[in-house]
């Protein structure tokens, strides 16, 4: 085609005599090829340079020519315009609720644009979990825990293979329940005793049933003639202090305050805020109790975090307690409500 549009300039603009295929043709038989052998004109919409409606001279073909190759260049330079059109795309303007508990377990919705391609959505750097991305304008999500459960911004952003987006509006952890407050409490008092409340017991055997009777009470439960802590810990029951009375007391009433034993066996029942008891000899008399501070699925295997004192710590591995530092102590559970 190129070399017969250069035929078509030359009858519009030079002696016919100059190409013997032109002295044969008359002007109207070439007007009559150019319309049945000429192509549609370049859609100018698509990046091209739309063709002129009539003849023109070879220098405005060259010129034609040269804008065709400069548009290119800059398409090419640009990169995939479907590409960066999607990755500018994503955005999350909305979150409900706004206000999510200190002890995760919340199941969050995210409104925006290109949210089909999100991979995880993470909670001040924690990454969600059950992810489900239910179109490309809506994912949901279930909120960890916050950062030690105490009440903070929450800096949500959603992420996907080639991009992250912050949640725009505004989000925050919040206290909102029993166990809210009564990790916010164990978090905040493991290793900074309440000594003006409840006094500190190691002295006189250890202190890690008063602690978890600390956190008991901030979780709602209330003292009773069997099982207190008054006067800063000058007037106390063996129920607030001692493993194994505690244990019977919380069998004996256990429909009252709903709790449920679990064994060994039924960990993977166990949740954030059950109480773990321990026998570390065997000899049928518990030694030993803490709060469940996490649970967690780690390549596929559970793994149970413990908050307490004597050790005092937040995060205590459940299973190096029982088989490295008490090798086949005995464990078990009770699950709180």
């Amino acid at each position: 085609m190129a070399g017969f549009d250069t035929l078509i300039r030359k009858v519009g603009g030079m002696p016919v005599r100059r190409n013997p295929l032109l002295a044969l043709t008359s002007l109207g038989t070439m007007a009559l090829l150019v319309v049945g052998c000429s192509s549609p004109a370049p859609d100018a919409d698509a990046g091209g340079v739309a063709a002129p409606e009539s003849a023109s001279s070879n220098a405005d073909a060259a010129q034609a020519d040269t804008a065709d190759t400069d548009t290119d260049a800059g398409d090419a330079a640009q990169g995939d315009p479907v590409q960066a059109e999607t990755a500018a795309a994503l955005a999350a303007t909305a979150i409900s609720p706004a206000e999510l508990p200190v002890s995760g377990g919340a199941r969050v919705t995210i409104e925006g644009t290109g949210l089909a391609d999100a991979t995880v959505v993470t909670f001040n750097g924690v990454p969600g979990t059950e992810l489900a991305v239910e179109s490309d304008e809506r994912v949901t999500v279930v909120s960890p825990r916050s950062p030690n459960f105490q009440p903070a911004a929450a800096d949500i952003q959603v992420v996907t293979d080639g991009a992250s987006a912050p949640v725009a509006a505004p989000a925050s952890y919040t206290v909102q329940t029993p166990v809210d407050r009564q990790m916010r409490y164990a978090l905040a008092h493991w290793n900074n005793y309440n000594l003006a409340a409840y006094g500190d017991m190691n002295p006189i055997g250890g202190d890690c049933v008063n602690f978890v009777s600390q956190t008991l009470i901030e979780r709602g439960w209330e003292m009773t003639e069997e099982w207190h802590n008054r006067s800063g810990g000058a007037e106390w029951t063996s129920a607030w202090i001692h493993v194994p009375t505690f244990d019977r007391w919380l069998r004996a009433n256990a429909d009252t305050l709903g709790i449920t034993p679990l064994s060994i066996e039924q960990r993977d029942q166990v949740k954030v805020g059950d109480i773990v008891v321990f026998d570390w000899n065997l000899n049928d008399s518990l030694d030993h109790t803490q709060i469940v501070s996490a649970v967690e699925v780690v390549d596929g295997k559970q793994r149970i975090l413990m908050v307490g004192h004597n050790l005092d710590h937040d995060f205590r591995d459940f299973d190096n307690t029982i088989t490295v530092e008490h090798p086949n102590a005995y464990a078990a559970f009770w699950s709180v409500p």
